[in-house]
């Protein structure tokens, strides 16, 4: 019961607190008004993300009469990444100041006992951290939640990529008898779901950095979440969502060189993100939104293959998958990455 509990209630509850979001937003006028860097012409309400992070940080409360004190320890750092998005969405932090916090937050989740110890090989036994472990842990957070707060420019991408994600993660939880990874992974399922009737094209409200830093700081807890069983296999479970983050991961990758290659501060925003790249080619906000979750599910489909079947077909399947990923978005930004 807890599990259909869980699912239904962040479902119900972000369903009902979105119309009340946008009451709220307007009240304190939140407001993300058309900007440069963005496509949409008109002004839409902003920090929806509080809609479905009320909900979240509330089962996961409640999880700490099932899992213990891990539960108690994850509600508290979403609790805070949660704040420091809607502080965000309030009065424009700088991006030095968000990672600085984003690193406390991280380092307390570190200390929680949410960590990487292991690191998977395809190819052999898995590689122990050791004091390794502590920057691993640091930045794999750091990624997660950076590349979902980038890919999050267009109508419904973040939030439909991020219920892909978690419905492969529900599946692995359910192959490794992870009763933990169900409980948080339906927790997403049914809020992404809520949230998305709404953030879906044409939006009514969008997700600001309260709701795109949640999402990846949930994914990135989930990825690596408690100990005694699920430690032994953290060092594979971690492999898959890197896997079916491939877009979004990929997109924060090339930000990055392309401001490094001008010269440029790697946190100023620009508008020739991998999404904006394909706006300008004429494709649709939804028909790109529809693309990006293809290809999330089909990465999705290899990150959890690597559960079932040979890992060595499995990387060399995913390998061939990402060149040609990689060569389609190169002919994208290839005047962009030569200047």
């Amino acid at each position: 019961m807890r599990y259909f509990f869980a699912i239904i209630f962040s479902f119900l509850a972000t369903y009902i607190l979105v119309p009340l979001n946008i009451k709220l937003s307007h009240k304190l006028g939140i407001i993300d008004n058309p900007k440069e860097r963005g496509i949409h012409k008109k002004a839409l309400h902003l920090s929806g993300g509080l809609s479905f992070g009320i909900p979240i940080i509330m089962l996961q409360a409640i999880g700490y009469f099932f899992w213990g004190e891990l539960m108690l320890y994850l509600a508290i750092g979403s609790f805070m990444i949660l704040l420091l998005g809607f502080m965000d969405d309030r009065s424009a932090f700088t991006a030095k100041h968000k990672l600085f916090f984003q690193i406390l937050i991280v380092t307390f989740m570190f200390f929680c006992n949410f960590k990487i110890e292991l690191l998977t090989n395809p190819f052999g036994d898995s590689i122990e951290l050791g004091l390794l472990s502590f920057p691993a842990t640091l930045l794999w957070f750091l990624v997660v939640i950076n590349a979902f707060n980038l890919i999050d420019g267009l109508d419904g991408l973040a939030t439909g990529i991020a219920l892909i994600v978690a419905m492969v993660l529900f599946a692995v939880g359910l192959v490794k008898q992870n009763y933990l990874i169900i409980y948080l992974s339906l927790i997403l399922i049914g809020a992404n779901a809520a949230f998305l009737r709404y953030n879906f094209f044409p939006a009514k409200i969008f997700m600001g950095d309260a709701g795109s830093l949640l999402l990846g700081f949930s994914i990135a807890s989930i990825s690596i979440a408690g100990d005694g069983e699920f430690k032994g296999v953290t060092s594979m479970t971690i492999l898959v969502p890197i896997i079916i983050l491939t877009v979004p991961l990929m997109d924060m990758v090339l930000a990055v060189l392309r401001r490094v290659k001008r010269k440029k501060n790697i946190f100023q925003a620009d508008k020739e993100h991998i999404h904006h790249k394909l706006y300008d080619l004429g494709i649709s906000q939804k028909n790109i939104a529809m693309i990006s979750y293809f290809i999330t599910f089909l990465f999705g489909l290899i990150g959890f293959g690597f559960l079932l079947s040979s890992k060595k077909m499995l990387m060399i399947v995913l390998v061939i998958l990402l060149v040609v990923l990689l060569i389609i978005t190169y002919k994208l930004f290839k005047k962009e990455l030569g200047k």
